[in-house]
């Protein structure tokens, strides 16, 4: 079985995973969703069960209006003590009675479907104190649930993380850290799962090199000193859970399925994708539009005899099929799967320095082909390879 933990946000996305990611240990998907979704899985991929508590976040956007509903809140104001617990003002004096029958009713919905793993009921980090309470007395209940309760799968504790500021420096990440070990021993979980959702590593911005991914590999390696944990999950990114797993920092990478490779909260209102391609000899995803233009100048600067060049053409041929929002889903998932396999085949030891010269030849091919025109801080081929290829030994 492969390490890799599918996202699953949809049922295109429970097709995509029986056809390349069938090999996955777990799949994830939301409490809310798990009625429409869980049956569609293959049945070799076990449960990981998420109530989604995380939208409590910011519940006043999450609320219908008469031009929008939610089917998140709509599932979620059913459950005892909802309303309470995602109001800020409860956050700093939590009622325990009330805190606890929330989480009760959370999980008690959740062992309906057999889960394997459950997600700790929590609230994303804040960059002051000010859920620290709540977030410890939700904790504090999983953990008394699992004490009165017959369920023999494992816990999971969420560390979302909502601004760089959390992260990026030691200062800020000591008390996240802190904090992360007392919700992990009062909920008496059995792993965690680490995520920034501002960070976008296919942005190719600057700040990402020198700042942003040695931020994130330090987090990791800080939480490991912290929480002495059997399960270690990161993601979905696009490649940075794949250079935290390499380096041995995580055990499972999480993943998008051919898109969502960024991670946003339950019952947010999502925008809708922009098409985009892989080009698996760059190691990125480019978006479709004007992506001709780009095909043509890119093969004829490389040359008939280079390597790459018969993939650019191919791509070219196919242009107007791979254009499809479905058939460009499932091109990027079954690049995404082959490229994990290249990188899975390595002993781990040996990882690292395989993600090194993967993205080094991605790199190096990407610094002689002209600039895409819609890619805006990534336009560079080689931006998107290139902080995690500075930071992968």
């Amino acid at each position: 079985m492969a390490d890799h933990i599918p996202f699953i946000t949809g049922q295109d996305a429970c097709v995509l995973v029986t056809k390349h990611y069938s090999d996955s240990d777990y799949a994830r998907v939301q409490l809310d969703r798990a009625d429409s979704l869980v049956g569609h899985l293959p049945r070799s991929v076990k449960l990981w069960l998420d109530p989604s508590v995380e939208g409590l976040d910011d519940l006043a956007t999450r609320r219908p209006t008469a031009d929008r509903q939610n089917s998140w809140f709509e599932f979620m104001k059913n459950i005892p003590g909802f309303e309470m617990v995602g109001n800020p003002g409860f956050h700093t004096n939590p009622d325990p009675k009330v805190v606890s029958q929330f989480v009760s009713g959370v999980l008690d919905l959740c062992v309906k479907h057999k889960p394997a793993w459950i997600t700790v009921p929590q609230l994303p980090r804040a960059s002051d104190s000010s859920r620290n309470r709540i977030n410890r007395l939700l904790a504090k209940s999983t953990g008394e649930w699992k004490s009165s309760h017959n369920f023999s799968g494992r816990f999971i504790l969420p560390l979302i993380f909502t601004h760089q500021d959390q992260v990026n420096g030691k200062t800020q990440r000591n008390p996240q850290v802190k904090q992360a070990g007392r919700c992990y021993h009062e909920a008496q979980a059995d792993g965690f799962w680490a995520v920034d959702k501002t960070l976008d590593d296919e942005s190719g911005s600057k700040t990402l090199r020198n700042t942003r991914v040695p931020a994130i590999v330090a987090l990791h390696q800080e939480l490991n000193d912290e929480i002495s944990s059997k399960i270690k999950i990161a993601g979905p990114y696009w490649g940075m859970n794949l250079l935290l797993w390499a380096r041995g920092l995580v055990d499972y990478p999480a993943i998008g399925v051919g898109n969502a490779y960024q991670y946003f909260l339950a019952g947010g209102h999502a925008k809708s994708p922009i098409t985009s391609l892989a080009i698996s000899a760059l190691r990125r995803r480019v978006k479709v539009a004007r992506l001709e233009k780009w095909l043509d100048a890119a093969a004829k600067t490389l040359g008939q005899t280079h390597p790459s060049c018969a993939e650019l053409e191919q791509m070219r041929k196919q242009l107007g099929l791979l254009s499809l929002p479905d058939r460009a889903r499932e091109q990027v998932a079954r690049f995404y799967k082959a490229w994990f396999s290249l990188l899975a085949a390595p002993p781990r030891a040996g990882r690292p320095l395989a993600l090194f010269q993967d993205l080094s030849g991605a790199f190096a091919l990407g610094r002689s082909l002209p600039e895409f025109e819609d890619e805006g801080t990534a336009r560079r081929p080689e931006s998107v390879v290139e902080p995690l290829m500075l930071n992968c030994l």
